[in-house]
């Protein structure tokens, strides 16, 4: 982003702004080195150590979504349905088990979380992994809060079997919509 103004006919750029790509970090290790993580929130850097992006924000309902487009449509809906989004966790592509559970580990440590809601569509992303990771998250951190949860692609029906046979109070979701909705009454019952 660029910002120019005109002086006596010359163009003068007073700021300027530059973002590097995360999956270049491989090859750029010196411009990487350079990051002062010390602007960022403590629970960005946590999340960070386990490749997931987080940005903490105001609301009561934690967004575990793949994606940051999709994530920034699961905040925009939950507040279309009166809920207020508590952050913005974006687990990326090539997740694992142990991120998942890492993931539910931050999001559950943040004080006022009352809810979460898992947004997950899957092309890359093999739901069934997610699953486990979720159904080891809840089991092992104990898990108090209301879990509403949307799988839709690669290996759903394994990921939804999984989840049905748990035997966790898990909400399952038809669609972005129905989890909002879920998400949204779960933490105004309270």
């Amino acid at each position: 982003l660029f910002q120019f103004y005109f002086l006596f006919h010359l163009v003068v750029c007073f700021d300027a702004k530059i973002n590097f790509d995360d999956n270049a970090e491989f090859r750029q290790k010196k411009i990487f080195a350079m990051d002062d993580k010390s602007e960022n929130e403590p629970m960005e850097n946590e999340a960070a150590c386990y490749d997931l992006k987080y940005i903490g924000l105001d609301g009561n309902i934690a967004c575990f979504v793949n994606g940051a487009g999709l994530a920034m449509a699961t905040c925009d809906i939950i507040s279309l349905n009166g809920g207020k989004p508590a952050n913005f966790l974006d687990l990326g592509g090539g997740v694992k088990e142990a991120q998942v559970y890492q993931a539910f580990k931050l999001l559950t440590a943040d004080p006022k979380v009352e809810a979460i809601l898992v947004n997950i569509f899957g092309g890359i992303v093999n739901c069934a992994i997610i699953a486990n990771g979720i159904t080891k998250a809840c089991r092992e951190l104990e898990l108090k809060v209301p879990l509403v949860v949307r799988l839709e692609g690669t290996n759903v029906h394994e990921a939804q079997r999984i989840l049905n046979e748990s035997g966790l109070p898990i909400t399952s979701a038809s669609d972005l919509e129905d989890a909002a909705k879920k998400a949204v009454a779960s933490v105004t019952k309270k």
